[in-house]
């Protein structure tokens, strides 16, 4: 096989202790939650020339097991919402990436087309998306629901949104605003759009009231990998956050979605996937391992029975945790592709409950990797230069020294093969991913109609 002529991008997925389910409990983690301690994060990642800085985010807080939650550091609190955070880090950054995960399913298109072109345009550019459907129950009661939204219905939404979204982007030509003094024209009016949407979810006038930014608009990220996850993707998203475990599921993941581009009239290239990747490095293998098995130790119970039940969407409390785990659970309106590839996991190594919860505590279903840098630099290689990623999602198992290490000891050996930049390739996030500026549908010999 030829190797590829591009190079990894690289994103790291911040999390205010560290991605492992106990990392708080170590006691090299921060759990610092104030502005300096994610200024840091931001600095040290783009010092490393990193693509992006990631935020998660939820609108709920997770204390259906209040005991289990007391235990966690990550239950749906977030010291910060993610477009806020991102806001104020734009101004002491210059060139990585910023994104900021937003649902559709309790969110308003308007507003969030405002926030994310506004942060866009106060960073220079280097704004994205992350387009997300929330899975979590406990979000329907904090927006007027008595239930949680139906997986199917949460899809549907998001297809019209994220079209909505996109049209009220393009709102504005780039050289709209000509600001004539002498002849008393601010924009010119033809090169202003109106959406006009209605559909079944929304009815949107638009234009919106933000030009846009050097880079045309926010990158376009998405997270599913459920079947209308990806068709969703394939039609509008710019970048994937993924979670496959094997070389071959990534193999997989990554052909079907670049597949299904074609009949959308896009290419492989207009879509970089990036799989999350949770690496333990150690100077030599003992050390790595050590470090891992310190986290492992610092799980309690109570904390992996309550992780395993979110992710595989099924109550394990009354279950032995040494026992089987139950792999035919009944149909979940959660994250379907999380369950399911947690299940398969299990059913692959025929683990009980308790070695799963062990399995996916620190990566949460993601890819997890322990060795020294070039093991590390070996496998992200291999499943680079064998089409199962364009890049990586880095999530550290506790903040900062994971991240540090990483960057230390891991990124110089991607350099040292000529897997990773030395220098940013420009100064927007779709320069630094290799993203085509995308033109306005609405500008002449460009006029599409909005969908």
């Amino acid at each position: 096989m030829a190797r590829r002529k591009d190079q990894i991008k690289l994103g790291a997925f911040l999390l205010f202790t560290g991605h492992h389910v106990a990392a708080w409990r170590h006691p090299q983690a921060s759990v610092g939650t104030e502005f300096e301690n994610y200024l840091e994060l931001a600095k040290l990642a783009e010092a490393a020339k990193f693509d992006t800085i990631f935020f998660a985010d939820g609108v709920a807080a997770r204390l259906k097991d209040v005991d289990a939650a007391s235990r966690k550091a990550h239950n749906g609190i977030y010291p910060f919402e993610p477009i806020t955070l991102l806001s104020a880090l734009s101004s002491v950054t210059k060139k990585v990436g910023l994104i900021a995960t937003a649902s559709t399913s309790y969110s308003d298109p308007y507003n969030l087309a405002r926030q994310f072109a506004s942060l866009d345009r106060l960073s220079g550019g280097r704004a994205g998306w992350n387009l997300v459907t929330s899975s979590d129950p406990d979000a329907a009661y904090n927006f007027g629901h008595d239930a949680q939204i139906l997986h199917g219905d949460r899809y549907d939404r998001a297809e019209e949104f994220a079209d909505v979204v996109l049209g009220l982007w393009d709102s504005w030509e780039d050289d709209a605003f000509i600001r004539d003094r002498e002849n008393g024209r601010y924009f010119d009016p033809e090169k202003m759009h109106r959406l006009d949407h209605q559909g079944h979810h929304f009815k949107v006038r638009g234009p919106l009231n933000i030009p846009r930014s050097p880079q045309g608009r926010p990158v376009l990220v998405q997270a599913g990998a459920s079947e209308s996850g990806k068709e969703l993707a394939a039609r509008t998203a710019e970048a994937i956050f993924a979670a496959q475990i094997t070389l071959d599921e990534a193999k997989a993941f990554y052909a079907d979605v670049k597949g299904r581009l074609g009949k959308y009239g896009r290419s492989p290239d207009d879509l970089k996937i990036l799989p999350g990747i949770f690496p333990v490095v150690g100077r030599s293998e003992a050390e790595a391992q050590d470090k891992f098995e310190a986290l492992q130790e610092l799980i309690q119970p109570e904390v992996g029975l309550n992780l395993l039940s979110q992710l595989s969407g099924v109550d394990l409390r009354s279950y032995p945790l040494d026992g089987p785990v139950p792999l035919n659970p009944p149909v979940t309106n959660a994250g379907k592709s999380r369950q399911e590839l947690v299940l398969d996991l299990a059913r692959r190594e025929n683990l009980t409950i308790r070695q799963l919860y062990l399995r996916i505590a620190g990566a949460r279903g993601h890819w997890q990797v322990v060795g020294t840098p070039s093991q590390i630099a070996d496998v992200m290689e291999e499943r680079f230069e064998n089409y199962g990623a364009d890049g990586f999602n880095i999530m550290a198992p506790i903040m900062p020294g994971g991240l540090a290490d990483f960057i230390n000891l891991v990124v110089p050996e991607l350099r040292r093969r000529s897997l990773f930049r030395h220098e940013y390739e420009g100064s927007t996030l779709r320069e630094n991913l290799g993203l085509k500026r995308p033109p306005n549908r609405f500008s002449a010999g460009n006029a599409v109609a909005a969908e």
